[in-house]
């Protein structure tokens, strides 16, 4: 964090475009890019409960490509290109192996991965022509970090978090940045939706989001500053930081672990 009082260093404002801009941490990106001069437009399914003033709304549902190309569309007429693009809409879920169904893994794979492709393939062509342009992309910690009961959704987000990667390699000649953000559990409403059929994972993870002592305005300020530094792994979190650390560094205690948080899940029927 920047102390209070700390001079930032200056910027240029930048036109960035959020999806899953209208509630949760993607609202929170949204109120700090616009109070730091920004230039924002959130692209969500649904309207924004409090709009922000600043923040222009484009309905947008990231498994269509038709309202892919309307974003690049709106974003050609009214800026004439876009410096940033954050993947941020996302939906939780997951389940064991033999209790959740094969259309939980197609739902959750289709809005968290492929509308992280979409999105990137839909505005890569704009940001080669501008020789410049960073994406980032909302994954979780469960991309690094794979607790028990949650495949689908720990495979989505490590895919996000190899996408990333691959993009940076891929796009760098071009003057385009890739970062990925992976944060632990905070408080947000992306829960109230989550859909399962185990719904024992389920009253995990309410618990786990109700009890984190962090929220999305905390999680959105430690991101920007992280990107303002350049990162492109950004756990912006101490409880992140340190389970991630923890598979790093000791990986004999990492999965003692999960494996005893599995033991107390299968407990619960």
């Amino acid at each position: 964090m920047v102390e209070e009082g700390a001079q930032r260093p200056s910027r240029n404002p930048s036109r960035i475009l959020v999806t899953g801009g209208s509630s949760g941490l993607g609202a929170a990106l949204c109120r700090a890019l616009v109070a730091r001069g920004d230039q924002v437009v959130s692209a969500d399914l649904n309207p924004p409960a409090e709009p922000v003033e600043g923040v222009e709304h484009l309905h947008l549902d990231v498994r269509s490509d038709d309202d892919w190309a309307a974003a690049v569309a709106w974003v050609e007429q009214h800026w004439g290109g876009l410096d940033v693009l954050h993947n941020n809409a996302g939906v939780a879920g997951g389940g064991r192996i033999d209790v959740a169904g094969l259309d939980e893994w197609q739902w959750i794979t289709e809005i968290n991965l492929f509308g992280v492709v979409r999105g990137t393939k839909a505005f890569v062509p704009m940001m080669k022509a501008a020789g410049s342009g960073l994406i980032v992309n909302t994954a979780s910690l469960a991309g690094l970090v794979h607790p028990a009961g949650m495949g689908s959704y720990n495979a989505v987000k490590a895919a996000v978090v190899a996408f990333t990667e691959t993009m940076g390699h891929e796009l760098a000649e071009h003057g385009i940045r890739t970062a990925v953000v992976c944060p632990s559990y905070f408080r947000t409403p992306l829960v109230e939706n989550m859909q399962g059929t185990d719904t024992a994972v389920g009253a995990v993870i309410g618990v786990l989001v109700a009890e984190a002592p962090l929220g999305p305005d905390e999680i959105a300020a430690e991101i920007l500053e992280a990107l303002d530094r350049g990162e492109e792994l950004i756990l912006p979190d101490e409880a992140a930081r340190a389970a991630y650390g923890l598979k790093v560094g000791d990986r004999a205690t990492y999965d003692q672990v999960m494996r005893k948080q599995a033991a107390r899940l299968n407990a619960m029927g």
